[in-house]
């Protein structure tokens, strides 16, 4: 598994969802995918130029999303690229224990490098899917399992990218901690452009709840 592939991203922003199957399957690859690019790193300007424009009223009135989204972008507007950086690695980075962990391991077993990477290890190999030997983060970093979600929804090998595949994966490896890392954005008093992604991260999680627990 290579690093988030970001490239896709941007060009997609200014398009409402549309109410197909298909068409919704591609707005949920297409938000996983950005949803890794801004935990991966500060977002570059292209991508918060793209969300500044973004399109922020949903087809349907009462949308669950769309509130959360027009606050994302609301903030996204109001911020310049340099304070969304510096928030970015006052969460994230600094040198020792940084104020927010962004890795599962750190929420399902209060350590690092524990055993649930090592199930999340497992679960890749039957995948198929491998880290690359210079990634520079453990596979459990929430970028690379959303980018997992996206390949799950939009790769072409149709024996692991599936429903079935993509809620056994999601259960497993996002749902049981992606929450508590949204409480840890929204409880620190910097948080500003994160607070507002972890608000957004937090509704697209339960609207991808409610979906798999719908296939049961």
């Amino acid at each position: 598994m290579s690093s988030p592939d970001t490239s896709h991203l941007a060009v997609h922003l200014n398009a409402p969802p549309t109410t197909s199957a298909l068409d919704e399957e591609t707005a949920r690859a297409e938000l996983y995918g950005l949803l890794a690019q801004l935990y991966y790193a500060p977002p570059d300007p292209a991508l918060l130029d793209a969300l500044r424009v973004a399109v922020t009223e949903a087809p349907a009135s009462g949308a669950f999303l769309q509130d959360p989204w027009q606050q994302l972008v609301a903030v996204a507007r109001e911020m310049p690229d340099g304070a969304v950086a510096g928030e970015y690695d006052a969460l994230f980075g600094g040198v020792g224990k940084p104020a927010v962990f962004l890795y599962g391991s750190h929420y399902l077993s209060g350590f690092l490098n524990e055993k649930p990477l090592a199930r999340l290890r497992a679960d890749l190999h039957r995948l198929g899917l491998a880290a690359r030997e210079d990634m520079p983060d453990t596979e459990d970093h929430i970028a690379y399992l959303c980018e997992v979600m996206r390949y799950l929804i939009a790769g072409d090998d149709g024996g692991v990218c599936h429903l079935q595949s993509q809620q056994t994966f999601f259960a497993a490896h996002l749902q049981p901690w992606v929450l508590q890392l949204c409480d840890a954005l929204l409880q620190q008093p910097q948080a500003r452009f994160y607070a507002a992604l972890a608000r957004f991260t937090q509704a697209f999680m339960a609207v991808e709840a409610q979906g798999f627990d719908m296939l049961d």
